[in-house]
């Protein structure tokens, strides 16, 4: 009797999603070793010409795909896992993380900006705009942003959420360092656009698989902030969280690419993650597909993913490969954290 979808699944997973690294090669080449390919595993329908054309199977998600003549055969990813159909799907490869630059190119980052305030000075700071910390000692000459994703309440306080990598520097930053509207890549000034502290964030765990990449920093001043969204997602109906669903059409709005829309490909997916402390894996992940081109790009970390029909939070943006964007549930990210979400 074949296995159950998600019995399935933890088989791939089991055999697939490990953390090797590629090895290092002197021309362009990609390594087709399942366990360096292999970016991810899902569940979803089984798509043929990229529309859907079967019943869920299990996604095999891979860095590239080569034709199957260049493969040997320990390299062939098996069309079945315990008596279940896979679908092998290429998506890039995965990436968390702010774009940190050095100071030199700052000018010309800046200039680059799409249309409204993701990536200027605005007051109150609104979700949806730039946000970030500073680095300091050997990295004192790099400078970062990413975005602010909404605002938290924890007791009488109010927070800003994004990710751990966006307002805690990957683990390392301590508690209290100063978080900056914009963020330092975008022009903030150390010395005037402090808007909140860090005070709280979920380790990342480069050996065992995590389920958030999540942090809140507290504003200086409530007045700071505003809870409505950046145009176009503006205010949300209700603080209650939208559970994602297959095929949900989500909007976001972020710091790098401003507003955009997408659809929701998977919301079962495991993925592997490079940062730069290493590659981490994530369980229990949502996959987005932009309905024209990409839906989000570096910088967007943080961004909260919105359904677009409930007018309702969703997930929280941290990662991305050319193909896809990744988002925490929101839901496990307000529950890690211990906040409700301000509307």
């Amino acid at each position: 009797m074949p296995a159950s979808l998600e019995e399935a699944k933890r088989t791939a997973v089991e055999r697939y999603l490990t953390t090797d690294a590629p090895g290092v090669f002197s021309a362009l080449a990609a390594s087709t070793a399942p366990q360096q390919n292999v970016t991810g595993v899902g569940i979803g329908p089984k798509l043929t010409g990229g529309q859907p054309s079967g019943p869920d199977c299990v996604r095999l998600y891979v860095e590239r795909k080569v034709p199957l003549t260049a493969l040997s055969g320990e390299n062939l990813l098996p069309t079945q896992i315990a008596g279940v159909p896979t679908d092998v799907i290429e998506s890039g490869r995965f990436v968390g993380g702010a774009p940190p630059l050095t100071l030199e190119a700052m000018p010309r980052a800046a200039t680059s900006a799409p249309p409204g305030p993701v990536r200027t000075r605005i007051r109150p700071v609104q979700p949806g705009c730039s946000v970030g910390f500073q680095f300091t000692g050997s990295e004192a000459g790099v400078v970062m942003a990413g975005t602010m994703g909404a605002i938290v309440m924890k007791g009488d306080r109010r927070f800003i959420l994004s990710n751990n990598h966006v307002l805690a520097n990957e683990n390392l930053l301590p508690i209290g360092s100063p978080i900056f509207q914009p963020g330092l890549l975008d022009g903030g000034d150390p010395a005037a656009d402090q808007v909140a502290a860090l005070s709280q964030f979920v380790r990342l765990d480069p050996s065992n698989p995590n389920l958030v990449d999540c942090a809140i920093a507290a504003l200086l001043d409530s007045r700071l902030a505003s809870p409505e969204f950046l145009p176009n997602v503006g205010k949300l109906k209700q603080s209650a969280v939208s559970p994602p669903a297959l095929h949900m059409a989500v909007e976001k709005v972020g710091r790098t690419t401003g507003f955009t829309t997408g659809k929701i490909f998977d919301v079962q997916a495991s993925v592997k993650v490079h940062y730069s402390m290493g590659i981490l894996t994530f369980d229990d992940q949502v996959l987005v597909q932009g309905d024209s081109g990409t839906f989000s790009a570096a910088g967007d970390s943080g961004s909260v993913i919105v359904d677009s029909l409930q007018r309702q939070a969703s997930a929280l943006l941290f990662a991305g490969s050319p193909a896809f964007t990744i988002g925490n549930k929101l839901a496990n990210v307000l529950s890690a954290l211990g906040v409700t979400l301000v509307i």
